[in-house]
C-alpha cells in the first residue's frame, strides 16, 4: 500500500470512528454533563495511550520541551476546546443542525491551507467541494428545500460553528508538526496537555454545576469514546495530513453524514430514505471529483 492509499483509508477509518461517535452521542444527550464527558474521554486516551508512548516521550523529553508551546497550542485548539464545545453545542441545538454546521470544517481546512500553506484550489476542486455541500444539504433537507428554509439557528449553533473553525486550525498546526516530534510522542504530549488545561473547568463543573455518574452506561461511553473515538481516530486523522495533506484529508471528513446514516440504520432499524441514497451518491461522486483535481 503506499502512501496515498494508505492516508486515504486513515482518513476514511479516522471518519467512520467519528461517525459512531456521533450516534452514540446523540444517544446519551443529557447522561452526562459536557465537560465532564470531554475531560473524562481525554482521560482514558491518556491512560490507554500511555501504554504505547509513555517510554517514548520520556526518551525524547527534551525536544518536547522545546517545542511545548506549539504542542500546548495544538492541544488547546484539539483537545481543550473543539470536542468541549460540540458537547455544549449539542445541549442547545438540534443534531441537524450540528450536521449542517459540520460541513464548514473541510471549508475551514480548505481555504486556511490556501492562505498560509498556499495549497492550490483547482477549478475542478471547487467544483467538487460545491457537489458535495449539495449532497449534505440533500440530506440534512432530506430532498425538501421547504425543510431548509425552516431551519433555525440558536447560539449552539454558534458554538459549533465556532468549533468547527477550532478543529481546522488544529489541523493545519498537525500539518507543521516538527519532524523530530515521533507521532506517538506528539499525540500524547497534546492529549496530556489538553487533559490538564481541561481539568480547572471540570473541577468547576463538578462542584459547581453537576457531577459525572458512573454508572454502566456512563462507562461504556467513556471507553469507546476515550479509545476509539480520540485515540485511535485522532493517530489516523493526523497520519493522513501528513501522508495526503490538509485539504484532502479534510475532504474525507464530509463522508460523517454518509457513515453516520448507514450505522444508525444497522444499530437502530432507522430506515434509509431515498433522499438519503440520492445524496450519499451527491456526496460521493463530489470526493471523486475533488479526488481527480489533486491528481
Amino acid at each position: 500500500m503506499n502512501n496515498k492509499t494508505k492516508g486515504v483509508v486513515f482518513a476514511l477509518l479516522a471518519t467512520l470512528l467519528w461517525s459512531v461517535n456521533m450516534v452514540i452521542a446523540s444517544s446519551i444527550k443529557g447522561h452526562i454533563p459536557p465537560i465532564g464527558l470531554a475531560f473524562w474521554r481525554w482521560c482514558v486516551a491518556c491512560l490507554a495511550f500511555a501504554l504505547f508512548a509513555f517510554k517514548s516521550t520520556v526518551a525524547q523529553f527534551s525536544i518536547v520541551k522545546k517545542n511545548w508551546l506549539y504542542l500546548f497550542c495544538t492541544a488547546i485548539l484539539g483537545i481543550t476546546i473543539f470536542n468541549t464545545l460540540i458537547y455544549f453545542a449539542g445541549k442547545t441545538t438540534s443534531a441537524i443542525n450540528l450536521s449542517l454546521i459540520a460541513i464548514s470544517i473541510p471549508l475551514f481546512i480548505i481555504f486556511l491551507s490556501r492562505i498560509f500553506l498556499k495549497e492550490r484550489i483547482s477549478t475542478l476542486k471547487l467544483v467538487g467541494i460545491a457537489t458535495i455541500i449539495c449532497g449534505v444539504l440533500v440530506l440534512i433537507s432530506k430532498g425538501s428545500w421547504q425543510a431548509l428554509r425552516s431551519i433555525s439557528f440558536s447560539f449552539g449553533d454558534i458554538l459549533m460553528l465556532i468549533a468547527c473553525f477550532f478543529f481546522a486550525s488544529y489541523t493545519l498546526l498537525v500539518r507543521k508538526k516538527p519532524t523530530e516530534i515521533d507521532s506517538k510522542v506528539f499525540l500524547f504530549s497534546v492529549f496530556v496537555m489538553g487533559t490538564v488545561a481541561l481539568f480547572p473547568f471540570y473541577l468547576y463543573e463538578h462542584w459547581y454545576i453537576t457531577t459525572v455518574q458512573f454508572d454502566t452506561k456512563t462507562i461504556l461511553v467513556l471507553l469507546y469514546v476515550g479509545i476509539f473515538a480520540s485515540l485511535v481516530s485522532f493517530y489516523l486523522w493526523n497520519e493522513a495530513i501528513v501522508l495526503i495533506g490538509t485539504a484532502k484529508t479534510a475532504l474525507i471528513y464530509y463522508l460523517i453524514p454518509v457513515f453516520s446514516g448507514l450505522i444508525a440504520y444497522l444499530i437502530t432499524d432507522q430506515p434509509i430514505l431515498q433522499s438519503q441514497l440520492i445524496s450519499m451518491l451527491i456526496i460521493i461522486t463530489g470526493l471523486l471529483l475533488t479526488n481527480k483535481s489533486s491528481n
